[in-house]
């Protein structure tokens, strides 16, 4: 199987890297950092009009109708700068979501750009992302009420509406909650701005198809898992392209220090992590494309393995850079904070681990 993207593809990487280069540079992201959003509005404008917010939109509401294969060099892109902003959680997860559930009014409005949207599926506790919703949702005169605390929204902060997970009597039920009264939170990611939504009976609209929705939330966590992924493959290949040139130009006992052993070896070591993750994580869009019979083993595989990688990819970086790559002038550590907030998100690795385990043995 040939994992290298097509020419189409590769001109649309080439693409996303020229204009991330000219419109994020390191400027950009300093200012980011405290920005309570992470996008400008003329900066989101510019996506919206690239048609890059659109892609995983269907033809039938205005959009690019792509699959996650070929939304893999845009996400790949905005982890190798790191980009801040709402792009995955509005342009991947929120619209992944409306795909599943088959919201076409909210669809549509991502693909004008009118609106943003944001999903939020993690809470408190062990276990699934999914298996652990605690949220409860009652029927009271009319009017569905939301009880429970959702902890680590992306972009909930800022973004128009969000879909939710909670319990019902039907099972596993989804709600849009517009407006959401999110607060930001720290986190280790600067550029991932998570928020605190506390739901106090707060009201809300069920949407999507009648029964229960936990089928689809799974595949709604897993497709986002491997967006996940894509954005840690390119904030691997910066982390590994600076250790390689630091290492290259550091000059140490009069030789370069990228001649010695131990320093050769990372370096194989981190390549060799990159790469086995890039095939994981392609296969894993793919399957979920196709709707292979393993996409599930596939998903848990990927998370499983990128998640552990680039947080040994990212913390290599910094040890190859030594004293110099614990400072704020070196973005070594910008990629460490984002491999191990992205750990956290959508099922932890070694809950995927377990849950592959499961999958493989029964």
């Amino acid at each position: 199987m040939d994992f290298r993207f097509d020419e189409e593809q590769e001109q649309l990487r080439a693409a996303v890297r020229g204009w991330l280069e000219r419109r994020s540079p390191v400027e950009h992201l300093r200012a980011m950092e405290a920005d309570p959003v992470g996008i400008t509005p003329a900066l989101w404008d510019e996506l919206v009009e690239l048609g890059w917010t659109s892609l995983l939109v269907p033809e039938a509401q205005g959009g690019g109708g792509c699959g996650l294969v070929d939304v893999l060099p845009v996400l790949e892109e905005i982890g190798r700068v790191p980009f801040p902003g709402p792009f995955t959680s509005s342009a991947v997860f929120a619209t992944v979501a409306a795909a599943r559930l088959g919201l076409t009014e909210q669809l549509a409005a991502l693909a004008a750009g009118t609106t943003r949207g944001t999903i939020g599926l993690d809470e408190l506790g062990h276990g699934g992302p999914v298996d652990r919703t605690r949220t409860r949702a009652a029927r009271r005169d009319g009017r569905w009420l939301l009880s429970g605390l959702k902890p680590t929204v992306p972009d909930g902060a800022s973004a128009d509406w969000v879909l939710l997970p909670a319990r019902t009597q039907f099972g596993l039920s989804t709600f849009l909650l517009e407006a959401p009264p999110a607060e930001l939170v720290p986190s280790w990611d600067p550029f991932r701005k998570l928020a605190r939504l506390p739901l106090e009976e707060r009201e809300a609209t069920m949407v999507g198809p009648d029964g229960d929705h936990t089928p689809i939330w799974r595949r709604i966590a897993d497709d986002c898992a491997v967006a996940v992924c894509a954005e840690l493959i390119g904030s691997m290949e910066r982390a590994n392209d600076l250790a390689v040139d630091y290492a290259k130009a550091r000059v140490q006992f009069d030789r370069p220090i990228a001649t010695f052993q131990v320093i050769k070896h990372k370096a194989a070591d981190m390549l060799h992590r990159l790469e086995l993750s890039r095939v994981g994580t392609h296969y894993a869009a793919w399957a979920s494309d196709v709707d292979a019979p393993d996409r599930e083993r596939a998903a848990a595989m990927a998370k499983a393995h990128v998640a552990e990688a680039a947080v040994a990819v990212s913390g290599e970086c910094i040890q190859i850079h030594g004293g110099v790559g614990f400072t704020w002038d070196c973005q070594a550590h910008l990629h460490f904070r984002k491999a191990k907030q992205a750990d956290l998100l959508l099922g932890y690795q070694g809950w995927q681990r377990q849950r592959l385990a499961d999958l493989v043995l029964s």
